[in-house]
């Protein structure tokens, strides 16, 4: 899938994507640009994120000065 960039450096996504990620007009994105990629991440609210580590573990969490940096 492509897309194109616009004289006045707009991208349309295409509808399929939004349909898929169920996008709405005016929704905000955050633009993250890594390694010569464009990441375009949905803002999503709290209660949208609310539950969504439902289940997840916590016997093996690691100190921050134990994190690999």
């Amino acid at each position: 899938m492509q897309t194109t960039i616009s004289s006045k450096y707009q991208v349309v996504i295409p509808k399929q994507v939004r349909e898929h990620l169920d996008l709405k007009p005016k929704q905000k994105l955050t633009v993250i640009e890594k390694d010569k990629m464009l990441i375009l991440i949905p803002h999503a609210t709290l209660d949208e994120l609310r539950g969504i580590a439902a289940g997840a573990g916590t016997d093996d969490h690691r100190e921050k000065k134990d994190r690999f940096i």
